[in-house]
């Protein structure tokens, strides 16, 4: 691709399950276009958590690179990787993960702590994300009052208010009916399509990977053929 903002180069991952050692990825490469909306499929056990976590700066490969937006984040250590990932990347959970005693609004605004601002400016940030989820009426809500899908849109929001140049979502409607999965789904493509958010997304679900601009497969650590 000529203009990738994630390019994923043979990277190897192991875990050790007792004295039993388990390679999770082998040797994988994997670009992804700015702007692209890339769905990430594959059986239980494939690997797709692990590669979502190498990309968002949660784990390290054991060999390989993984260059996003011009950054070896494989060679950062712990501090500067949460510095990096705090501006430049938004996580998006399946079980939404807001603390249960902030408000809707606060909750949006945790990322933003990290960051040399006022608590004015924090909260304008915070309304203004949950405005473009549709939540903004929601703001003093706690997450008990919501439901699951206005929380994942709380989510959402809290994965966009920092402006990062990368939205990861691992299975973000696998909690949700389908009527609501396709209302987060649809919210997605148009942060991508509106916005230009970059989004990788894990799923199993064929359904939601249709809403993706490209689908890429997941087998026992390797990608067969990279589209």
């Amino acid at each position: 691709m000529s203009d990738s903002i994630v390019k994923v180069s043979n990277i190897v991952k192991h875990y050790h399950r007792g004295r039993e050692v388990v390679e999770v990825l082998h040797g994988l490469n994997l670009d992804i276009g700015r702007g692209e909306f890339c769905a990430l499929m594959g059986p239980s056990g494939s690997g797709k958590t692990t590669l979502l976590n190498m990309i968002g700066g949660l784990d390290v490969p054991d060999t390989g690179a993984v260059d996003v937006n011009g950054v070896r984040i494989d060679q950062l250590n712990a501090r500067q990787l949460a510095r990096w990932r705090a501006d430049h990347v938004g996580f998006i959970f399946q079980f939404y993960n807001l603390m249960p005693v902030l408000s809707a609004v606060r909750n949006v605004e945790l990322p933003l702590l990290l960051k040399k601002m006022s608590a004015s400016e924090r909260r304008q940030r915070a309304m203004t994300a949950l405005e473009i989820v549709g939540l903004a009426d929601r703001a003093k809500h706690l997450p008990r009052e919501l439901s699951g899908g206005q929380e994942q849109r709380v989510a959402i929001a809290r994965a966009i208010v920092s402006d990062p140049d990368l939205l990861l979502a691992d299975e973000p409607t696998g909690d949700l009916d389908r009527d609501t999965a396709n209302e987060i789904l649809e919210l997605l493509v148009t942060l991508n399509q509106r916005q230009g958010k970059t989004i990788l997304m894990v799923t199993h679900d064929p359904v939601a990977a249709e809403h993706a601009s490209r689908i890429v497969h997941l087998d026992k650590g390797r990608i067969p053929e990279v589209a």
